[in-house]
């Protein structure tokens, strides 16, 4: 991920020397627990853990996280605030169905290819133990990316399908694939891209109501975009 960018975004420039500080210590609090999260995982990883990373207190600690759960929602929030932005850039530039798809794809796979810590620690954070994902910027993540769908069926890009269940299908093929391609030696966003446009428009072509025509070769348009 682009940390600068995630930073910038999480929140405005602290203007006295005392919100700098905590500005500072909250942000020492979060990336150290970054890489606990990543080495360790969240079910072992301990509140000490992550203080022990960081030359902080525990006092200190406390006075921003009380656990290390809220440590693992904020690093969500943070994620998804840098991601957010271009998602929604591409898909309102989309012209076509697969420009939708694919933009979509592309974006986030990209993103997360760039982003290895942050994409490891959210994922094996959820593969260790169930903690909450229903942060308030994942939600309204969702929210945009359904409000996009609904704004593209009104439009007339999409046919009137079911803008919740699209929503959560993008959204899972995105996040399972990613985790998929991360696993691999050397990730490849590109590709992982074009299987996932080329099975998620073979999905959406069979639902009711749906004439987006047929793609001549999503591999080469993909490829060119890329």
């Amino acid at each position: 991920m682009d940390t600068a960018f995630a930073k910038s975004v999480a929140a405005p420039a602290p203007s006295g020397k005392r919100e700098r500080t905590k500005a500072q210590n909250r942000q020492m609090i979060l990336d150290a627990a970054r890489g606990v999260f990543a080495e360790l995982g969240y079910g072992a990883a301990t509140v000490r853990d992550i203080i022990r990373a960081t030359p902080l207190a525990s006092g200190t600690f406390y006075n921003y996280f009380r656990s290390k759960e809220e440590i693992y929602q904020a690093i969500r929030d943070e994620v998804a605030l840098a991601i957010r932005p271009r998602l929604r850039d591409e898909r309102r530039q989309a012209k076509t169905v697969e420009e939708f798809i694919s933009g979509t794809f592309r974006t986030f796979f990209e993103f997360v290819a760039s982003d290895r810590i942050d994409f490891r620690t959210i994922r094996h954070s959820a593969d260790t133990t169930r903690v909450r994902v229903d942060t308030p910027e994942v939600i309204a993540g969702f929210d945009e990316l359904r409000e996009d769908i609904e704004t593209a069926i009104a439009s007339g890009l999409f046919p009137p399908v079911d803008a919740d269940f699209l929503m959560a299908a993008i959204a899972g093929v995105a996040f399972e694939v990613s985790e998929r391609m991360m696993r691999r030696e050397t990730p490849d966003p590109a590709q992982a891209a074009i299987f996932a446009t080329a099975l998620f428009l073979g999905g959406v072509r069979s639902l009711p109501g749906v004439n987006v025509g047929i793609v001549a070769d999503v591999a080469g348009a993909e490829s060119g975009t890329a």
